[in-house]
């Protein structure tokens, strides 16, 4: 064997669900997609059978990407080991204090906070102080870190968050202590690595979730380096859309909290630019959740953190918003009529139609009622489609609310639709875009089954489904950048801005975003850095992200931040403005092409059976196989390929283009 023949790119998504595989061969077009139900308790074998689901052997495998949503799971669940906190004397209890506000205004009978994270007992008040500038006020000693160890020998626990005051503007203490605890603890996360920022509750949240989730993640990353040894090759996909190498995230693994979903993105990214499409939603709907995301002018939009599990979770990603509608969630008949979701009837048993022993009723089941799952094949030759299994759990709904299974169905599907529409308005209407004016790109095992019906609700005139659309998200860890990011406070007021402090801070910042890269065999040369400034009003609370380079042109930059300002919120003044934060991000661009055509493992049937649409029930519709569609097909029909199903409604038609992509419009009359 060849060495180019032993070169294959493998990208993996671990789905609550499935785990999704794309395999590109590097000297070639050929590429290889398979799925295999997620193992949560062994994530690691689940990935190695996806491997072999594409015909692969471990020593053909040169380059292996994967996103995961186990570190995510773990905190909604509320999964996580025993944490012990450190924080500077007096602040102990700031996970406890969090922000004063109720988690519903208006609920009385829920209690106005969740638990805090790290429970009084296991939090520590160290002797030691700085002021908002890092300068020392009060040294940490001998004696009191001893005083420290012998508390933490006695809490009997893995993992220790190490946040003190103001330790983004100095880390001379947690690097002290970052040192003395290697050897008393297992995993020590320290906040000015984490999260080097202001707002003190924010960041110690943060670090308590890196310290959890590191057990978690290094237990699995250091099974997954010993039975897939291919070094530098082995990476790990992050949060804020791009690839960074697993030393890297043993540190850090908070940077995989949403890397699934963020690996979706990052493949929409680089169709939006390829169609040259300038407002694109993403629509990511598989087994557990529907993911949602704004791509404007060839940019996913970013945030710097987000709620989990009712806690902060800050940390610079990509602004996706996820609910818990996928084509596994389970369908309920309550008081206020349908419901779909949260709870999921994930990969074991999975819906009813799969045949492993579902019993209750899910949005998949719906899509098998009416017809849209074939029931003549199996999903990627390993799951059937049992429709009389899909009409047994969805009979007991129907019954009550005095309607057809067809009918029940349909309803089923407009009341997803309709939640799925909720999520798009969050993401659109919400930050001051017109979604009527943007592009649906559908993916995901559930996405181009509704992307129709949704566009249709929301107003979208057109939808487009990538090639490879139910492995996208893997596909995205393969073709993104490998770069990191840092993130850090800085608060330089722009009027007499000290240019050559502000200058070293932000080359500090540089030479330690490229430092993961340089030491996973990447050349200086070869890196290209992106610099951001998060700026407000010096009255303001929150930033907003304005790009730069250096050297700092301060009146462009005050100028570029006022159009942004007047941009986003209709008006900006002539106040004061500040520099609140830097964010630097080292990459190297991903040479993986995203065109390529990916072939389905096995053809699929052809002709025609029975599917119902919202008007008109049971009515003969045309069945095409993927691979073979070259021209445009009017529907109502059917596309279907070995994982995936494109419904094309009645009054849609789809067309594809060279590389594979479906587009889906409104027929003209």
């Amino acid at each position: 064997m060849s060495s180019s023949e032993n070169h294959w790119e493998v990208g993996t998504d671990i789905g609550g669900t499935f785990t999704d595989i794309i395999a590109i061969r590097r000297d070639s077009a050929e590429a290889r997609i398979a799925k295999v139900p997620s193992r949560p308790d062994a994530p690691v074998q689940a990935m190695l059978e996806a491997i072999e689901a594409v015909g692969l052997r471990k020593s053909e495998v040169k380059r292996f990407v994967h996103g995961t949503t186990r570190v995510t799971n773990a905190i909604v669940e509320n999964r996580l080991p025993k944490v012990a906190l450190v924080a500077t004397e007096g602040f102990a209890d700031v996970l406890e204090i969090a922000r004063y506000r109720r988690r519903d205004l208006y609920r009385l009978d829920i209690p106005p906070k969740s638990p805090p994270l790290v429970p009084p007992e296991r939090c520590f008040g160290l002797a030691e102080r700085l002021d908002h500038e890092g300068r020392v006020l009060k040294a940490l000693d001998e004696t009191e870190i001893e005083r420290l160890v012998a508390w933490l020998k006695q809490t009997g626990v893995q993992s220790v968050a190490v946040a003190l005051l103001h330790a983004y503007a100095n880390p001379v203490h947690e690097k002290m202590l970052g040192e003395r605890l290697k050897g008393v603890v297992a995993h020590v996360s320290l906040s000015h690595e984490v999260n080097p920022e202001a707002r003190e509750y924010e960041r110690t949240s943060a670090t308590v979730f890196n310290a959890a989730a590191m057990p978690i993640a290094v237990e699995y990353l250091s099974e997954l380096e010993q039975r897939l040894p291919i070094g530098a090759g082995l990476q790990v996909f992050h949060s804020a859309g791009a690839m960074v190498p697993i030393s890297a995230v043993k540190r850090r693994p908070l940077v995989m909290a949403m890397s699934g979903p963020a690996a979706g993105v990052s493949a929409s990214v680089s169709i939006a630019r390829q169609l040259g499409t300038s407002r694109m939603l993403t629509f990511d709907m598989g087994g557990t959740t529907t993911d949602v995301c704004l791509i404007v002018d060839g940019q996913a939009e970013m945030t710097d953190g987000r709620m989990l599990g009712d806690k902060p979770l800050r940390q610079p990603m990509l602004a996706v918003h996820s609910i818990g509608a996928g084509g596994g969630s389970i369908v309920r008949n309550g008081p206020g009529g349908l419901t779909v979701g949260p709870e999921s009837a994930g990969s074991e048993p999975g819906p009813a139609c799969y045949g492993r022993g579902g019993t209750e009723p899910t949005i998949t089941d719906a899509n098998a009622v009416l017809g849209y799952l074939n029931p003549e094949t199996k999903l990627g030759d390993r799951i059937g489609i049992d429709i009389k299994a899909a009409e047994r759990v969805i009979e007991p709904i129907a019954r009550a609310l005095g309607l057809s299974l067809t009918e029940t169905a349909l309803g089923i599907i407009k009341v997803a639709n309709a939640t799925m529409a909720r999520a798009l308005r969050r993401v659109t209407v919400e930050r001051g875009i017109d979604g009527r004016d943007c592009t649906l790109l559908a993916f995901g095992g559930g996405g181009p089954m509704h992307a129709a019906g949704l566009a249709d609700l929301y107003g979208i005139a057109e939808v487009v489904v990538p090639s490879a659309s139910s492995a996208f998200s893997a596909l995205g860890c393969l073709t993104a950048d490998f770069s990191f990011l840092q993130q850090q406070t800085l608060r330089a007021a722009l009027d007499g801005i000290d240019l050559a402090r502000v200058s070293e801070r932000i080359g500090t910042l540089m030479d330690d975003a490229s430092a993961p890269l340089i030491a996973n065999g990447v050349a200086r040369a070869e890196i290209q850095v992106e610099l951001v400034a998060l700026m407000r009003y010096a009255a303001q609370n929150d930033a907003i992200p304005v790009p730069f380079t250096l050297p700092l042109d301060v009146t462009k930059l005050k100028k570029d931040f006022l159009a942004r300002h007047h941009e986003l919120f209709g008006y900006a003044t002539s106040e004061p403005c500040v520099i609140e934060s830097v964010r630097v991000q080292a990459r190297r661009p991903s040479t993986t092409v995203v065109s390529r055509p990916a072939t389905a493992v096995r053809a699929v049937s052809s002709g025609k059976r029975a599917c119902s649409f919202d008007g008109l029930h049971d009515i003969p519709t045309a069945i095409i196989d993927r691979a073979k569609l070259t021209d445009v097909v009017s529907g109502p029909a059917i596309i279907e390929d070995a994982w995936s199903t494109v419904v094309v409604p009645p009054g849609w038609q789809a067309k594809p283009d060279v590389s594979g992509n479906l587009f889906l419009t409104r027929r003209t009359a």
